[in-house]
């Protein structure tokens, strides 16, 4: 008996690509709610809850000293901060309130933690705010102001707003961009992050503090990233008023304390105690005391958690089934975060010192049988020139199915996925978007493609000059290595990505002939158009990936799609929305035009009330049926459900 028939004896054999599947769009929307931005103020614990079902409503969550917990925000009130249009981090609060940005008209409200009263506006309409923390002494709020004008880039800075009457009071300005705000536990101090054009956050940052009194700020003094060579992430202060923070300075993001005027290293390794600051308040560490942080890391593509002590610098790793963490806070004597596996939904949970891991808040409703979620396999391939070979890392699905599997003889189809940013990563942390793939056949392979983040500073950095060359090849090497293995169908290879990632599609499809069909979500077709109309958090991304605008103009029009009409001769799937102000609809418009032309199958699918990515889960929904119905008509696969 063959090694096919053994493993798959008690499945029914269709066509890959073909398999009815229990992982609906629907059931994507419904099933895990997403959960972020945790935070402990007190005897209470605070989290964001993310909810497609209630049209993209972001709920702040809060669980009582007696362990109940209760949605703090009726509808229509949702947390949401438009500063870097990404927002973020919006929300704090005392023992008697909650100040929370609301999506709809960017203002801050207050709401009581203890009447059943309606929020109560504090600032008026106009400015945007993110970041925000309390100034106890002042009866203040502090926080990341951006301010918009008609006729230029808007104006960033901090704030203090006064609680009663919201009058506003510029604190630091200058700079392109500030975050992390933070004052110390006696109040005599405030650090905070800031950047300037071109520079992203994880590119060179400074951190900088002063003394705070009365409400004002004097003798700032730049802790670190002088020289302009370094990422500073999450600066805080310990229990006993010294200030920590993450740095790249030795290539990996590690935790540092300022110490007479120099950066000492609390813990060095190869991992990473930081993500790119695409959002406000991201968080990977905490203190239990002045002796004790607990935190997470990543290295190799896999999450962990675990404890440093302090003085002796040991860190102390915590084994449990988890391996894809975001958000920290510490509450009591533990750490608390959000954690999920490949198999296992986000879900809140606290972990103690001795390796205790209990769940706080499991929201997910996910009935499905086990062997209809595919296990990732962490695979290494050579990728690059000859002369610059780069160890790239991915991680493969292959197709799974508790009751189908293909037929014996047959490779299945696979998807190349690009995640966003491109300064981004991918963890092994359950993905039902990718498992709705995998369960109807597709073999899937997710690439942490050059200039991901999680493995080193040069690593990161290793896209500059190179985005739409490297990120490209890193696809094209990795459907290589699944031939080599014979893992996959060489003739059914797909692309899909959205917004950095739909440009790295539209590379791949137009300069490439890896691929023979592929999906861009929200992505970019012309460079020089992205240079010209975009916001300003990245108005000058492209600066370091592709070179300075109009200077090096001759490389965007060399690296755009949109110019090279002669390379694209498959099919693709546009997915965008029309309020987009990251990646404008044109975008889209100009290369479904273009296909269109040459009468190349092209499906152009747009949403009026959505903008950069899809929050509403009738959204969500038309958009995966709309790219699997178009999967299946490419490649003649079948109608599965």
């Amino acid at each position: 008996m063959s090694n096919w028939l053994v493993a798959n004896m008690h499945k029914t054999a269709k066509p890959y690509g073909s398999w009815p599947s229990a992982i609906s769009a629907e059931l994507i929307t419904r099933a895990a709610p997403g959960l972020n931005f945790l935070q402990s103020f007190g005897q209470r614990l605070f989290w964001v809850e993310s909810r497609p079902w209630e049209a993209g409503r972001n709920v702040i969550m809060c669980q009582e000293a007696d362990g109940s917990i209760r949605d703090l925000l009726a509808a229509p009130y949702s947390h949401h901060s438009g500063v870097h249009e990404y927002g973020g981090m919006a929300y704090t609060a005392d023992d008697r309130y909650l100040y929370f940005v609301n999506g709809a008209d960017q203002r801050i409200y207050r709401l009581s933690l203890t009447d059943n009263k309606p929020p109560l506006a504090i600032t008026t309409a106009g400015p945007r705010f993110a970041d925000l923390i309390i100034d106890a002494t002042g009866q203040k709020l502090i926080a990341v102001c951006e301010t918009h004008h008609s006729h230029r880039e808007p104006e960033n800075s901090l704030v203090s707003i006064a609680i009663e009457g919201g009058s506003l009071t510029t604190l630091v300005s200058g700079a392109d961009f500030y975050a992390y705000p933070r004052i110390s536990p006696n109040s005599k101090q405030l650090c905070w992050i800031e950047w300037r054009h071109p520079n992203m956050p994880w590119d060179n940052t400074q951190l900088w503090s002063a003394d705070f009194i009365d409400g004002a700020l004097s003798n700032s003094t730049l802790v670190a990233g002088a020289d302009n060579s370094e990422a500073i992430f999450q600066p805080q202060w310990s229990p006993d008023n010294q200030l920590y923070f993450v740095s790249d300075k030795n290539n990996w993001w590690n935790i540092y304390r300022s110490e007479n005027g120099a950066s000492q290293a609390v813990v060095e390794m190869e991992a990473e105690f930081a993500t790119p600051l695409w959002q406000f308040g991201m968080c990977t560490y905490d203190f239990i005391d002045a002796n004790n942080i607990a935190c997470i890391w990543t290295a190799k593509g896999i999450w962990q958690s675990g404890f440093i002590h302090i003085p002796s610098g040991q860190l102390n790793r915590i084994d449990c089934q988890y391996s894809s963490m975001q958000a920290v806070t510490c509450h009591g004597d533990k750490l608390y975060t959000v954690a999920g596996a490949a198999a296992l939904p986000s879900e809140l949970i606290s972990i103690s010192s001795q390796g205790t891991v209990d769940t706080i808040y499991s929201p997910a409703t996910l009935a499905l049988d086990p062997e209809d979620l595919a296990t990732p396999q962490s695979i290494l391939f050579a990728s690059g020139d000859d002369r610059d070979k780069q160890q790239v890392h991915a991680f493969y699905y292959p197709p799974t199915n508790a009751q189908y599997c293909g037929i014996d003889g047959e490779l299945p189809p696979v998807i190349a996925l690009c995640h966003g940013g491109p300064t981004g990563a991918t963890d092994s942390g359950l993905n039902l978007k990718l498992q709705y793939w995998c369960n109807r056949g597709f073999a899937v392979v997710d690439i942490n493609y050059r200039g991901s983040t999680g493995f080193g500073r040069a690593y990161r950095h290793s896209l500059a000059g190179a985005w739409g060359i490297a990120d490209v090849q890193d696809t094209q090497y990795a459907i290589g290595y699944l031939i080599e293995q014979q893992m996959i169908d060489p003739q059914r290879c797909l692309i899909r990505g959205g917004s950095a990632g739909g440009y790295t599609v539209l590379s791949a499809l137009a300069f490439t002939d890896t691929f023979q069909a592929g999906a861009s979500l929200y992505g970019i077709g012309d460079l020089e158009t992205l240079a010209k109309d975009t916001h300003k958090f990245e108005s000058r991304y492209m600066d370091s990936l592709i070179g300075a605008y109009p200077e090096r103009r001759d490389i965007y029009l060399e690296r755009s799609p949109i110019h090279h009409a002669d390379g694209l001769n498959c099919p693709v799937i546009f997915l965008q929305g029309l309020e987009d102000k990251v990646v404008p609809p044109n975008q889209a418009e100009m290369m479904v035009k273009l296909l269109q032309d040459k009468g190349i199958k092209v499906a152009h699918v747009t949403f009026a009330d959505e903008g950069h990515g899809f929050r509403k889960a009738n959204n969500i929904i038309r958009a995966l049926e709309s790219e699997l119905a178009f999967y299946r008509e490419v490649f003649s696969l079948g109608n599965g459900i």
